[in-house]
């Protein structure tokens, strides 16, 4: 049973993951979490209702990071302008 579990799991993340071209960045983040913390949680319990929340939870890290990586750029892109404005 833990066999198909981790078979299944592997899958769903293959298939999720192979959608993503059209993708915004933070839906593909967001896709990722959810798929890795499916399959981990998935594989590590062999449960479904363990493999949903792993999911859920791998989805809020996603979006989390995104949030993260978005707030890094912008501070950098502001650094940079703020570098280029300053007079020589």
């Amino acid at each position: 049973m833990n066999r198909n579990m981790t078979i299944c799991c592997a899958l769903a993340a293959a298939l999720t993951l192979a959608g993503c071209e059209s993708m915004s960045d933070t839906q593909k983040r967001t896709a990722t979490g959810a798929a890795v913390g499916g399959a981990v949680v998935g594989i590590a319990t062999g449960e479904w209702g363990w493999a949903a929340a792993g999911a859920a939870a791998g989805a809020a890290s996603g979006y989390l990071y995104d949030q993260s990586k978005k707030n890094e750029q912008k501070a950098y892109e502001k650094g940079v302008k703020d570098a280029q404005s300053k007079p020589k």
